[in-house]
C-alpha cells in the first residue's frame, strides 16, 4: 500500500542543521531524500554521515545546487523541498526557486531560515546583510507563487554555549598598546547584561504579535511537548 505521507527532499543535508532535519524526517516515517553532490562521499566525515542516512532509510539523490537539470529531476520525484544551505549559499536559493517553478509539482518549499524572523528583526552588520538576503529569497518565493513555510527558531544555542556567549574564541597572544597603563572607561555591567537579555531572551524575538492568517507560534503545533522557556531555564541556576 502506497504511503500517503509527503516525499521530502532536503538540500544541504550534511551541514550544521541539515543532518538533524533529515534524521527527524526519517524518524517520523516520511519518505526522505537527500540531495548529494558527487564530491560529498570523498569527505570521510560526510561519507560516514551519508552511510548513517542510508541506514535510516534515506534515499540519496545525486544533484547539485548549481546544476539546474539535476534539481528539476530531483524535485519531480518529491512533494516537499527543504533547504538547509549555509550563509554563503543563501542568495543562490534563487536556483532552487527556478527549478521548483519548472518542475511544477512541489507542494511546499521551506527555504533556509531556522533563525531570526528576518522580516521583523533590526540587526547590525554582518547579520543585517545576511538577513537582507534571506528576506529577498522570501520575496522571490512569494513572487513566483510557490507554496512556502518559513521556520523562525531564533538563535541556535549550539553557537553560543561552547564559548559561554563570548564573541570570539580565546587567543594565545594579547597585544598590549603603549606601556599597558591606558585608562579605560568600562561599560557598566548592567548595560551589558541588559543587552544580552534582549538578544537571547527578549528584544526582537518577542516584540511583535504573530498574525494568525500568516503564521503560528510553534508550541501550538505540538501541545504535547513540554516547552521550557529561556527564563525558566535560567531560574534553575539562579534560584529566582
Amino acid at each position: 500500500m502506497a504511503s500517503n505521507k509527503s516525499k521530502i527532499l532536503i538540500i544541504g543535508g550534511t551541514g550544521y542543521i541539515g543532518k538533524f532535519v533529515i534524521s527527524a524526517s526519517a524518524r517520523l516515517g516520511y519518505p526522505t531524500f537527500a540531495l548529494v553532490r558527487d564530491t560529498a562521499p570523498a569527505d570521510p566525515a560526510k561519507a560516514k554521515l551519508l552511510d548513517s542516512f542510508k541506514d535510516s532509510g534515506v534515499t540519496l539523490v545525486k544533484g547539485d545546487l548549481y546544476d539546474h537539470e539535476s534539481l528539476v529531476k530531483a524535485f519531480k520525484a518529491v512533494d516537499v523541498v527543504i533547504s538547509t544551505v549555509g550563509a554563503l549559499q543563501i542568495a543562490d536559493q534563487t536556483k532552487i526557486i527556478a527549478a521548483i517553478k519548472e518542475a511544477g509539482n512541489i507542494k511546499r518549499f521551506l527555504p533556509s531560515e531556522f533563525g531570526n524572523d528576518v522580516d521583523r528583526v533590526h540587526a547590525v552588520e554582518p547579520a543585517k546583510s545576511i538577513f537582507a538576503l534571506k528576506a529577498s529569497i522570501r520575496r522571490a518565493i512569494e513572487a513566483e507563487g510557490i507554496p512556502y513555510t518559513y521556520v523562525s527558531s531564533n538563535y541556535f544555542a549550539g553557537y553560543f554555549i561552547p564559548t559561554l556567549g563570548q564573541p570570539a574564541p580565546p587567543t594565545d597572544k594579547v597585544f598590549i598598546l603603549g606601556d599597558g597603563n591606558t585608562k579605560e572607561a568600562p561599560i557598566p555591567l548592567n548595560i551589558i547584561l541588559s543587552i544580552n537579555y534582549s538578544v537571547y531572551i527578549k528584544g526582537d524575538h518577542t516584540n511583535f504579535e504573530i498574525e494568525p492568517s500568516f503564521g503560528v507560534e510553534a508550541t501550538e503545533l505540538y501541545p504535547d511537548v513540554k516547552y521550557t522557556t529561556v527564563e525558566e531555564l535560567i531560574r534553575r541556576y539562579t534560584g529566582n
